[in-house]
């Protein structure tokens, strides 16, 4: 995707083939800068601290930073410290421990003096299979845009959390289909969820449509079941950190709600997810998805820029009110329209995502 002129992904290589530079997504939308990984170490708190966010991203960041570990230690207790220290980042995204086993089974096997060149060639295969699979995303998704499209007025899409070409390498889950069909000409208007409370919706879903010119709207994140009642909003399509192979689908906190809104004003829900996010172990995502609970001040604090341009961060709460901050809730499948995958829409269900990934699913 282009960002002042300029093609970037989230993710590349330096011209010495060896240190990993990433766009830190804490700065954005004001400031606009990228991070250099040095080691391990940089790429497990590049993901703790969220300058990478995004299921798909921080599995493929997850691979480089084995990638780094092997570049330093190819050693075998090298390579499992770095596996513990990456995986122990953020529990919920099962991306990241998809992409660590690959790694770490690949790194394993081979002599320690090739450790290094394998893992960087393999995780450069992980984040190629990424983009390829977003775009397939987005092609699938574009279809169901392309006929909900009326003449009338644009198709309008609410969507929450940032499920763009910033959670992934390039193109992205939700806003895939977005970008797809903007560019197939079909009139798009976006409703953005400010989605509290790191706001990804409002600083980098906002960000990403500004530049791909889509029109949009940033809106309250308790304003989407009134939209839906007022017939405003033609369909939701959200993105996935994991979905359980019976189709319970594990979200930026606040999809869940959404899901009961589309469902109860008769709006289609549908979730876009490269196959890396199915969690094939599980079947109840209340259940079995591990929440990921962060730091309290995420609530009671929130950051933005002052008018002279400083960024600036303020209390929103009472001194002596305690927060929780629960990263992530679960969407049940019977609330889910349909899953939008590479390999096509199928139900959210265990039938329907064998149907797709039957090699996947034995």
């Amino acid at each position: 995707m282009r960002i002042d002129g300029r093609d970037y992904r989230t993710i590349w290589v330096d011209a010495d083939g060896r240190r990993v530079h990433v766009i830190d997504q804490a700065l954005l939308p004001h400031r606009f800068e990228t991070l250099l990984l040095l080691d391990c170490a940089d790429a497990a708190r590049a993901i703790g601290e969220m300058k990478v966010r995004g299921a798909p991203l921080i599995g493929v960041t997850g691979a480089y930073g084995l990638a780094l570990a092997a570049w330093r230690d190819a050693s075998d207790a090298a390579i499992e410290a770095a596996y513990a220290l990456l995986l122990a980042t953020r529990p919920t995204a099962v991306n990241l421990r998809w992409a660590l086993d690959r790694m770490r089974a690949l790194l394993l096997r081979a002599p320690q003096s090739a450790r290094a060149d394998l893992a960087y060639a393999e995780a450069a295969r992980i984040a190629e299979e990424d983009i390829a699979a977003c775009e397939a995303i987005g092609d699938f998704g574009a279809e169901l845009i392309r006929k909900a499209a009326r003449d009338d007025r644009p198709v309008n899409i609410l969507t929450h959390c940032n499920a763009g070409w910033l959670c992934a390498v390039d193109w992205g889950t939700a806003l895939a289909p977005i970008y797809k069909a903007a560019r197939a000409g079909i009139p798009i208007h976006v409703w953005v969820d400010e989605t509290r409370p790191r706001n990804q919706g409002a600083s980098l879903t906002a960000f990403e449509l500004i530049g791909e010119g889509v029109s949009h709207t940033v809106i309250a994140d308790n304003a989407g079941g009134h939209l839906m009642q007022h017939g405003l909003v033609d369909l939701v399509i959200v993105g996935s950190d994991r979905t359980t192979r019976a189709g319970d689908v594990c979200n930026k906190i606040g999809t869940y709600l959404k899901a009961l809104a589309a469902h109860d004003n008769g709006a289609p829900f549908y979730v876009g997810l490269p196959s890396a996010t199915i969690d094939w172990r599980i079947a109840d995502g209340v259940k079995d998805i591990p929440i990921e609970e962060r730091s309290p001040r995420e609530v009671t604090h929130i950051s933005g820029r002052a008018p002279d341009g400083a960024p600036v961060e303020v209390q929103l709460t009472p001194d002596g009110s305690p927060a929780r901050n629960f990263g992530f809730d679960v969407t049940p499948a019977r609330l889910v329209t349909g899953l939008i995958t590479e390999r096509g829409v199928c139900a959210a269900t265990e039938e329907g995502l064998k149907a797709l990934f039957p090699d996947l699913a034995s």
